[in-house]
């Protein structure tokens, strides 16, 4: 029988479960990927646990989100990554070696292998031809200590590339061809697995480029064959050893089909604040902007640099327009520097700011209210920027490079007829001395973990009782973000090690009352429920967006669907998740009133569902999980789940 490739690499890697689409599956991990915004609370799930030493091949921790040290919380919290790294045996990237997910493709990503990210953009290892998701923490804390990492297994949509892609039209705007098509939740229950002759005009970072916003389509995993492009990107990063050739087989089959003719794109951006909102560049070609940023991990590559100083070279950057050069990595701004790129950006009148994740995830950077801000990020969620009521739209470096020279949105097909052929570095700079690998004592209970005044230990949380009411705090609408539940920015994420602390920053773009609301209610220790759409929680994978509610007493989110990472990010806490099925959809108003009864023996038995009603009236609802996440649920959360059988 022919195969895709993505069945080939998830029949690799499982240990238990059906490869049909559906059903669950448990699959063995070999690589992790932490970073700092969601490390700290892995690896304090790793003390709770007792875990020795990761039963992982790799395993490394990067500290690329919270760079900004405007006292003493990222710091102390760098140390205490550092600490646990030795602690449990796992590699360390320090501050300013950048972002994630280029430097563990340049340096650790393997063709074929597995990788769990605690961070939902870790889908950019598709590029190599890795099996990569993202997941919740304390999923991936359970992978590091050898425990098989279980979802439903998705549909394959495979999308057929031909042609190659015509100037001023790059690989961003293939993903955004991608977004304009399907939304933000057409790819959920999906892995997405690019093939056809189109593939081999694109390299590895661009690859990357379509991988990592895999995540804004809500898709498990994007797949791209290990080709002769990846061996070339692999030789040239001093690791040709670790190729290995991979491909779907012919005549594979597919559950649903796309194709692109990469010849007929044209520049694409999305407009605020959603990353499905894309349009044609030139449909809105003459909007002023304040503000243009190249870099993040949606466009990390040389060329995404390089392509933006070939186009300024010898131009200005009008004195109104913040032009931001965000470098992924030490390696790429070595390479910029090298090769003059980085000499023509500046003189241009860009601001370069340090290797990292920044502006991206709100940390510095942050525009003018209310100014257009043009950003080679892959996220436009409200107020991610930093900004509360900011307007982020989403583009090629391309667009935001000749947007930023005119001072408003322009086509940079406007530019001339042949945009500028960027060749990569045959030497790109790289050195293993960026990392601090584990030594041979790691693993030992005496290696002390360094905890600063603002590192707090888990706060526990009791099972939800067979019988309870709750009050609705939130009533909310579709594609309800991670951002909007639980935002990050320099005023929120140094509290990620103190759920107490960063829990009153809970909702707080939604409404600004639920965390008093909640916390009186807390108080008398009375539980409280969200009502919300479809795709609920899309976006990042932090956890915290789960649990920091949870410590509040959210008991029940109820809505029409949600996204993975989240909704097992819920059960994780102890949170129920329950979908409406009503139709007509009842009227639910904040301030209503849930009764659930029978919530045990629902949770004891397959598809099992408690009875809930809504002011007295009755509410159909389905309990979508698995018999492993009622277990969980059951305990209150996996964490006293392991206490129990362990």
């Amino acid at each position: 029988m022919a195969n895709t490739l993505t069945q080939k690499l998830f029949a690799a890697h499982r240990e238990t479960g059906s490869l049909t689409p559906g059903e669950e599956i448990a699959l063995h991990i070999g690589q992790t990927l932490t970073q700092d915004a969601t490390g700290t609370l892995v690896m304090l799930e790793l003390e709770a646990i007792g875990l020795d030493r990761v039963k992982t091949e790799r395993s490394v921790q990067y500290v690329d989100h919270n760079l900004v040290q405007q006292d003493y919380k990222n710091a102390d919290d760098h140390l205490f990554l550092r600490s646990a790294c030795e602690r449990f045996g796992v590699t360390y990237s320090r501050p300013g070696n950048g972002v994630s997910h280029p430097l563990h493709m340049q340096y650790f990503g393997i063709p074929g292998e597995s990788l769990l990210g605690s961070d939902s953009h870790t889908c950019a290892g598709g590029a190599l031809g890795m099996l990569a998701m993202g997941a919740g923490g304390l999923e991936v804390a359970m992978a590091m200590t050898g425990q098989p990492y279980h979802l439903l297994m998705p549909k394959t949509l495979g999308v057929y590339l031909h042609g190659s892609l015509p100037p001023w039209v790059s690989a961003k705007d293939v993903i955004l061809e991608m977004l304009r098509r399907r939304g933000v939740h057409g790819g959920v229950g999906y892995a997405i697995e690019y093939r056809g002759p189109g593939v081999a005009s694109l390299d590895v970072w661009d690859r990357h480029v379509i991988a990592n916003m895999g995540a804004e389509l809500g898709a498990t995993a994007t797949v791209f064959p290990s080709d002769h492009r990846t061996r070339e990107f692999l030789e040239r990063q001093g690791r040709g050893k670790d190729w290995l050739q991979l491909a779907a087989d012919n005549g594979a089959v597919y559950d649903e089909e796309e194709s692109i003719d990469l010849d007929t794109l044209v520049p694409l951006i999305a407009k605020p604040s959603s990353p499905g909102n894309v349009v044609p560049v030139e449909e809105v070609a003459g909007e002023p902007i304040y503000q243009a940023y190249i870099g993040s991990s949606a466009n990390p590559g040389y060329r995404d640099y390089a392509v933006a100083a070939a186009i300024v070279n010898g131009e200005q950057i009008p004195g109104d327009v913040s032009f931001d050069i965000n470098p992924s990595t030490r390696g790429i701004l070595m390479d910029i520097t090298n090769s003059g790129s980085l000499a023509q950006l500046v003189s241009a009148g860009a601001r370069v700011h340090q290797a990292g994740c920044n502006g991206c995830i709100g940390m510095g950077q942050a525009p003018a209210s209310g100014k257009n801000s043009l950003r080679t990020t892959p996220r436009n969620f409200p107020g991610r920027s930093g900004t509360r009521e900011d307007a982020v739209w989403l583009c090629s470096p391309e667009t935001a490079t000749v947007s930023a020279l005119h001072g408003v949105i322009t086509d940079p097909r406007e530019f001339g007829a042949t945009s500028p052929t960027i060749t990569p570095p045959a030497e790109p700079f790289r050195t293993r001395k960026l990392f601090a690998e584990p030594t041979a004592d790691s693993g030992h209970r005496n290696v002390e973990l360094v905890k600063g005044p603002n590192i707090h230990s888990l706060p526990g949380i009791e099972p939800v009782p067979d019988e309870f009411e709750c009050e609705i705090l939130l009533v909310m609408g579709d594609n309800v973000s991670t951002d909007e539940i639980l935002p990050a920015g320099t005023n929120v994420l140094p509290f990620r090690s103190n759920i107490p602390k960063i829990a009153e920053f809970a909702f707080s773009r939604v409404d600004d009352t639920y965390f008093q609301r909640a916390n009186v209610l807390k108080q008398k220790d009375l539980r409280h429920a969200v009502v919300a759409g479809e795709n609920y929680g899309q976006g990042s994978s932090r956890e915290h967006a789960a649990l920091a509610p949870a410590y509040l007493g959210l008991s029940v989110v109820l809505v029409r669907s949600f996204a993975r990472i989240h909704q097992q990010n819920l059960v994780n806490f102890g949170v129920l998740p329950l979908l409406l099925t009503d139709q007509p959809a009842p009227d639910i108003q904040r301030g209503g009133k849930l009764k659930l009864s029978g919530v045990h023996q629902a949770l004891d038995q397959n598809n099992g569902v408690p009875i809930v009603s809504l002011n007295g009236k009755p509410l159909q609802v389905e309990m979508p999980l698995t018999e492993r996440e009622r277990s969980h649920l059951r305990a209150g959360g996996v964490i006293n789940w392991l206490r129990q059988v362990t």
